[in-house]
């Protein structure tokens, strides 16, 4: 589809059962996209992102999480253990895909697109890498990566731009 601009939607990765799922499923939605891992200092942000997605599901609103073992090995599940360990400890609802990498050569093409189209503070030049797990890229209702956010916001703090762009039409 040349001259037809990139967006979220053109992406597609399996979920923990293993089902590949198009984001093109979420088109229209607010999306909150996030590199999770069960064993980090940034864990417990499982419950306020859950927290989000109960509050505002209802108005169009997803996140969408994405486990990775890149940082510290702090997500060495395989996604049977990932997916107890979210229901049990998070009661998370929210989609939880397959343990994907988000940086080097093997990275998920969703993340390159990410990285690409929001570099965060290294820039360009840093090639946009992730810094660390609870990485959150926030993406408007037409797919197109609105803000990124490092592992030390907290999920309860994107509220307001939530709302705002749950309020564009």
């Amino acid at each position: 589809m040349e001259g037809t601009p990139e967006t979220v939607y053109q992406y597609s990765a399996p979920l923990l059962d293993g089902r590949n799922v198009s984001l093109h499923e979420f088109k229209g939605r607010v999306l909150l996209i996030v590199n999770t891992a069960s064993k980090c200092g940034f864990t417990p942000q499982y419950a306020g992102l859950e927290h989000l997605y109960r509050h505002f599901k209802n108005r169009g609103f997803s996140v969408l999480g994405f486990p990775c073992n890149q940082f510290g090995a702090q997500e060495p599940g395989a996604a049977d253990e990932i997916a107890a360990f979210c229901e049990s400890n998070y009661d998370v609802s929210f989609p939880v895909f397959g343990k994907i990498e988000v940086n080097g050569s093997s990275a998920h093409p969703l993340y390159r697109f990410l990285k690409k189209s929001k570099p965060g503070i290294l820039g360009p030049l840093g090639g946009g890498a992730i810094k660390w797990n609870f990485t959150k890229f926030l993406v408007d209702k037409s797919g197109n990566v609105f803000g990124r956010y490092g592992s030390a916001t907290k999920p309860e703090s994107l509220t307001k731009r939530i709302e705002a762009l749950l309020g564009r039409e």
